[in-house]
């Protein structure tokens, strides 16, 4: 999605689309979700509208009073991003927010950095019941900006010193095209679907399951 002016944009529409989508399943959909609820009992989802939106630092700040630790530039493991999404509910009464700003060591090196605080990017996840549905940044649009920060990552570096942009230079040459401002995120909705409705395993939301031993129908 392209933005006019701050990449808060994108995370705006996402963010009220879930609330959109939530509140329809709510209306649209109670019985069902009530007789898969009889079956798999699970405290109903709640959200708030407008969705919360945290900065990382105040994630960190929630964790550290739950006594865990963690550098300035850490990224939360699982365990963390769990036991985050149980603090969020009982503080704000939300299993749905919003993740932004995170440290711009632990992001990808097209990821904007925060142009007030280089230890910041432009990133957010989303998380629903502590469990990140999907992760999206305002992506560096700049041939040279992204070729200087690929080489702060040391993209393309093998055993010898980091000399050209030759693995990345079909990516970095498409932005000299007009290329605007954009950022986005990916997501998978059974995924969705299964933290609403507090399962305990993707496959329950999936028509066709894939895994390891099962590759048909």
């Amino acid at each position: 999605m392209a933005f006019k002016h701050h990449y808060h944009e994108v995370v705006d529409v996402i963010g009220q689309t879930f609330t959109d989508m939530f509140r329809g399943l709510q209306e649209k959909y109670a019985d069902e979700i009530a007789a898969v609820a009889k079956q798999y009992p699970v405290e109903p989802f709640v959200f708030l509208d407008p969705p919360l939106r945290l900065e990382f630092s105040e994630a960190r700040e929630l964790l550290k009073e739950a006594g865990v630790e963690q550098g300035e530039e850490d990224d939360l493991s699982t365990p963390d991003e769990k036991l985050l999404g149980r603090l969020v509910k009982a503080k704000y009464d939300t299993d749905f927010y919003i993740l932004d700003k995170y440290p711009l060591a632990v992001r990808p090196f097209y990821t904007m950095p925060d142009p007030n605080d280089k230890k910041k990017s432009n990133s957010y996840d989303m998380f629903m019941r502590g469990e990140e549905i999907l992760s999206g940044a305002q992506r560096i649009h700049d041939p040279e900006f992204l070729t200087e920060r690929a080489k702060v990552h040391g993209v393309g570096k093998r055993n010898i010193s980091w000399n050209n942009i030759e693995k990345i230079a079909a990516y970095i040459e498409s932005f000299r095209y007009g290329c605007p401002p954009h950022a986005g995120g990916g997501i998978g909705l059974e995924r969705v679907v299964m933290l609403y409705l507090g399962l305990d395993n993707i496959r329950k939301t999936s028509m066709f399951p894939r895994d390891p031993k099962r590759v048909t129908p």
